[in-house]
């Protein structure tokens, strides 16, 4: 059996994977900043930590993996400036912070839930772990890590011969473009907060008192003080999408090494690329986001999103456009349609003759997640004539379990729909309201059928319905 090897962007290379206690898988994944929806892009770093957990738990490994909820200390600039990005929504919405953190993180998961995400073992928030913080924080200052000026507590990455690895960042470069805005008082435009001080004359949704004085954590922070408490002070893999990885993760890396005298403090750092929109980064700023919440309005199943993503290797950078989307629902219906008729043959099923399929598929997620490889093994045993059917049904129902498209469970399009007169024309008129963009009609209706325990689904073909 082949070894399991990962691309660790720490050092560059595919390197041959063993955690560090026998059996047992530490993964800490950066979670959400809960000021506001998650766009598909912010999803795909989600499924791939999923795929990932999934394929260890495929390979025996007991696996512990760390979500935080970032609900404080995320300032609109990587700069450690501007205003924290949960205060400036609350502002915003005429909501406390909390509220907003609620409201957000419900929505994420509800999103993770939709496209068969398993549950973190562990889903800290920042705000309620500001004493672990606080503690990290004492460590790197007993250390002479830090210093002090009028904004804040800040790390000084001059003292951390490692700080560049990481990203392989130009230092010195970043010295000669130091920003005019940038905050004043900072040796190195890369020197990151600690602690930021709490204006005198506002007063802030969430501020704490510490040993340096009212205020609140850096972003920074909260990760490395939150993956230790619950995966120690070392671990086995750190995932997140790559643009955190020159700041954000750098950043981590620094505190934590110096913080626990550790090198490495993660063994494998994992970095998913960029889902693109239209051949750009999907941005907010851009105004080309897209919600799962959207593809859910425009007739999609969850699931066919999460059938998109197995379609490209993580690592790799993906286009996002309607027809891309498209031929990925058309190929998730086609692969529930045949698995929900291969469910009911008799089982007589031979595992000598599946055993080169279940290497194949194996060996693609062994070598670095190699979905798309996956997937061509899928297809091929999905369109086998050799295998019979009861060895098609068991296979792709065994690498569903690592897939995660729900499989066992998922009815194809056409089974969906039923009829009866009135239901039939209230969904006609929940249609003609959506058309006419009577939104709050269409979900008066929606909320009167799910009243009665009637759940529509929105097709390609048009609204389905059926009884829960």
């Amino acid at each position: 059996m082949s070894a399991i090897v990962f691309y660790n962007t720490r050092t560059r290379t595919k390197q041959d994977f063993a955690p560090l206690q026998p059996g047992r898988v530490g993964i800490y994944t950066c979670g959400p900043t809960v000021y506001g929806p998650q766009h598909i892009g912010n999803l795909r770093s989600q499924l791939f930590a999923d795929l990932l957990k999934r394929f260890l738990l495929s390979e025996g490994f007991a696996v512990e993996h760390v979500i935080n909820i970032t609900d404080v200390g995320h300032l609109v600039s990587d700069a450690d400036e501007g205003e924290d990005k949960m205060e400036l929504a609350a502002k915003r919405a005429g909501q406390s912070a909390a509220e907003i953190a609620d409201k957000y993180t419900q929505m994420w998961r509800e999103d993770r839930a939709r496209v068969n995400c398993l549950e973190p073992e562990r889903n800290p928030r920042a705000s309620e772990h500001i004493a672990e913080q606080i503690a990290l924080g004492r460590v790197l200052e007993e250390k002479g890590y830090l210093y002090r000026i009028d904004d804040g507590l800040y790390f000084d990455v001059s003292k951390f011969d490692h700080y560049s690895e990481l990203a392989r960042l130009d230092l010195e470069g970043q010295r000669d473009v130091q920003r005019i805005d940038a905050v004043e008082g900072k040796r190195h435009p890369a020197d990151f907060a600690i602690w930021k001080f709490a204006a005198p004359e506002v007063r802030r949704l969430q501020e704490w008192d510490s040993p340096w004085g009212r205020g609140f954590p850096g972003w920074h922070l909260e990760c490395s003080a939150m993956s230790s408490r619950y995966l120690g002070e070392r671990f086995d893999i750190h995932t997140g999408g790559i643009d955190l990885a020159s700041v954000h993760h750098t950043n981590e890396v620094a505190q934590s090494e110096c913080a626990y005298d550790v090198r490495p403090w993660v063994s494998f750092w994992m970095h998913n690329e960029f889902l693109d929109f239209g051949g750009e980064k999907m941005s907010k700023s851009k105004g080309n986001v897209t919600a799962l919440s959207d593809l859910v309005e425009q007739g999609r199943d969850p699931l066919a999103f999460r059938y998109f993503f197995l379609q490209a290797h993580y690592r790799q950078q993906q286009t996002f456009n309607p027809e891309a989307m498209e031929a990925a629902s058309r190929g998730y219906r086609r692969l529930v349609a045949l698995v929900a008729e291969l469910r009911a043959v008799p089982d007589s099923a031979d595992r000598d003759a599946q055993a080169p399929h279940r290497e194949r598929f194996r060996a693609a997620l062994a070598d670095d997640l190699n979905a798309p490889k996956a997937m061509a093994v899928v297809w091929d045993v999905a369109r086998s004539d050799s295998l019979s059917p009861a060895d098609r049904r068991d296979l792709l129902l065994a690498f569903d379990e690592v897939l995660g498209l729900d499989l066992a469970h998922a009815v194809p399009a056409e089974e969906i729909s039923e009829s009866d007169p009135r239901i039939d024309a209230m969904l006609a008129e929940r249609q003609a309201a959506r058309e006419r963009k009577d939104f709050a009609g269409a979900d008066r209706i929606r909320d009167e059928l799910a009243a009665e325990g009637i759940s529509i689904i929105d097709t390609p073909e048009g609204p389905r319905w059926s009884r829960e």
